[in-house]
């Protein structure tokens, strides 16, 4: 075993940004070496106390949970999931696009979660609330309820006579959950997917859900069917994405509207919490009405963390490194003091973040120089900020592509959005939302100005498989043509477009196959590098995106993730041209669609993988080889290990990184950048 000093040099920093960043709770696995008990311990037994309460009268309650930019909101959030796991069923409802489609947005994103498995359970908690019912409770009628349909929504229309919005499709599409093979059509039609007519005829329902107010009675359904289950916690979080208004400022009141109709319907079991920064709140919420307002039960504020708290939260992430040393430090938060803590605090309160950013520059300090930090043998590198952000980039990324499998998981509004910010973040001009004249369809659509292309260029992008819906964008698309509101209009879709019979796949022949107006088939690795940006823009509006030291607002994030170059990397911005100022013409005639190239050959697989390993050594200055490999691996699941020997030794050729001493071991040779010693290592 070796000493808890060359420990410390051979391991990754146990607090750098890219292990302690919060996200959508529910989708992500908490850190568990970052969960001390008593930090906002009072907070937790207080929001377990009111799910408890709504647990026995099932009257629906509110919470509003506030603190500042790195207090731990989301990080709470997550552990009162874990905590409640078994005791209620839990829903994220991130920042939606559009107040007039936030009804839509939040069933989507209950059912969405709704959808996922809980620890220890083989089932989802769609699957958990349907047989906690009580046509469920009866185990002659559970006998027979997958060979009956009809007798099932018999059963529930007798247990709730009234009330319930389309009673007979509501409840038959609840038996199509309990059919493996019809479970994932089923959920689609809950969320709002707009199916096609094969596929309503399978759930045996007339229409999608692709009003407000259906998406509101679904909703609704949920809560009035709910008293005979436990109860749905609806998350809502990153509130500071969310919609603006003319005067810049969020439209918070969109959110409250729906929590007051929620209430006013007597909804049942919900428990609502509404996470939010406190200067965020304090600027808002007297744009709020004060009769939803008062339909707040309870307010909540995070306070600060007392430093023994600190050193606990430190002490939680250097333990696994302790345990590995051939002798125990005398100290758990070892490298760092007490006295370190006394004298970055003086008052004896911090936040965890802070905590946090703090064992992180200690921690590099000690590996820079064991045992003291009166002089820094290594000095930061001039691109670290870019580096570290590489390594956020690339965790975030991966993280999205174990959970965005289809390109229907995003509403069109949604995907928008998506596609805007990525515009925004490339400084393009001229972006303006809504293009399409049609008040229905105007969210699935932008326009923007190329400095290389004459005219103002438009956007639609519509995964919808309903073939009636996309003969109504391709109308709208017509109307915006004729009353010239963009020059150049380009398709988004990759769903079908329907046969030459369809009034749609006509309209789009006579728009889209020829010149100048196009159709991009999009792919996952287009969505994924739009995805990821979009959460770390969340992120980052919520004051909760660390990379290295420091904490980017919008502006900071915009303007490196031009400095990294990331985004050109993304197909379907290639393809539109903003790297280039022009729209590309891949190589396809002019009467089909542009199909984007593959997502990445070996090649790209091997030249992440490099700029990785460059740019984990830049932010950690001094590693070992084997740490190195092992989490270049861990990132790249289909690079081998060889490769990754042989991504270092060109990278020590190129003068970039240097073995300490090669003549060592390979297991314990340390790996540094060369740029950091200077001449020392070159003499």
């Amino acid at each position: 075993m070796a000493s808890i000093d060359r420990i410390i040099q051979e391991s990754v920093n146990p607090f750098d940004s890219t292990t302690f960043r919060p996200g959508n709770f529910w989708q992500e696995d908490q850190n568990s070496a970052f969960t001390v008990d008593s930090i906002h311990q009072e907070v937790l037994t207080e929001i377990t106390s009111v799910v408890h309460t709504v647990t026995q009268d099932h009257r629906t309650r509110t919470i509003l949970l506030s603190g500042d930019s790195g207090s731990g909101k989301s990080y709470l959030l997550g552990r009162i999931k874990s905590t409640l796991n078994s005791q209620a069923f839990f829903a994220y409802i991130g920042p939606w696009p559009e107040s007039e489609f936030i009804w839509r947005h939040t069933l989507r994103n209950t059912v969405d979660s709704l959808m996922y498995v809980p620890q220890g359970q083989t089932e989802s908690q769609l699957l958990l609330w349907l047989k906690e019912l009580a046509a469920f409770q009866d185990r002659t009628l559970m006998k027979r309820v997958f060979g009956e349909r009809q007798l099932f929504i018999h059963k529930l229309k007798g247990t709730y006579p009234a009330g319930i919005y389309n009673a007979n499709e509501f409840f038959g599409v609840l038996y199509d959950l309990t059919n493996p093979k019809l479970y994932p059509l089923a959920c689609e039609w809950l969320k709002g997917d707009d199916l096609d007519e094969s596929s309503l005829k399978l759930l045996r329902v007339k229409r999608s859900i692709d009003t407000e107010n259906a998406a509101q009675q679904i909703l609704s359904n949920f809560g009035k069917i709910a008293s005979a289950t436990q109860p749905i916690v609806l998350c809502f979080d990153n509130l500071d994405n969310i919609d603006r208004g003319i005067d810049g400022l969020i439209n918070l009141q969109a959110l409250f509207n729906v929590n007051s109709i929620i209430h006013n319907q007597k909804l049942k079991n919900f428990v609502i919490i509404i996470s939010i920064i406190t200067n965020t709140w304090q600027q808002n919420y007297k744009r709020i009405q004060p009769a939803d307002l008062a339909r707040i039960d309870t307010k909540i504020r995070l306070s600060a963390i007392d430093l023994n708290q600190a050193a606990g939260l430190l002490a939680m992430g250097l333990y696994s490194l302790h345990q590995l040393a051939e002798t125990l430090p005398l100290s758990p938060i070892y490298p760092i003091t007490e006295p370190d803590l006394a004298a970055k605090f003086p008052g004896g309160k911090t936040l965890p973040r802070f905590a946090l950013l703090l064992g992180r520059q200690l921690f590099q300090e000690a590996k820079q120089q064991p045992g003291t930090r009166t002089e820094s043998v290594i000095s930061p590198s001039i691109n670290e900020v870019t580096a570290a952000f590489h390594l956020v980039w690339v965790k975030e990324f991966n993280k999205t592509q174990d959970k965005i499998t289809r390109l229907r998981q995003f509403s069109a509004p949604e995907l928008m959005q998506m596609v805007r910010e990525a515009l925004e973040a490339l400084n393009v001009s001229g972006i303006q939302q809504k293009l399409l004249p049609s008040p229905t369809y105007a969210s699935y659509s932008l326009s923007y100005h190329l400095p290389a292309q004459l005219g103002r260029i438009g956007i639609v992008w519509t995964e919808d498989p309903n073939l009636v819906s996309f003969y109504h964008i391709m109308k709208a698309c017509e109307k915006a043509l004729t009353m010239q509101r963009c020059k150049t209009l380009y398709l988004i879709r990759g769903e079908r477009l329907g046969t030459r019979k369809n009034l749609g796949n006509k309209l789009y022949s006579q728009i889209f196959t020829g010149h100048p107006h196009r159709h991009i088939l999009p792919d996952m690795v287009s969505v994924h590098y739009l995805v990821t940006y979009h959460s770390l823009v969340n992120a980052a509006c919520a004051g909760e995106l660390v990379v290295g030291s420091l904490t980017p607002n919008l502006k900071e994030l915009q303007e490196m993730i031009r400095q990294a170059q990331i985004l050109e990397e993304c197909p379907v911005l290639q393809t539109l041209g903003v790297f280039a100022g022009y729209t590309r013409i891949i190589g396809v005639s002019d009467n089909k669609p542009k199909q984007l190239g593959p997502a990445g050959d070996r090649s790209k697989a091997l030249k992440k993988a490099k700029e990785y390993l460059l740019a984990l050594v830049r932010t950690q200055q001094i590693m070992g080889q084997t740490v190195l490999i092992q989490n270049t691996l861990d990132q790249f699941t289909d690079v081998q290990e060889y490769q990754v020997k042989e991504l270092i030794f060109q990278l020590c050729t190129e003068n970039k990184l240097f073995i300490l001493d090669e003549k060592i071991p390979e297991s314990a040779q340390l790996v540094c950048v060369l740029e950091a010693f200077g001449n020392k290592v070159r003499k």
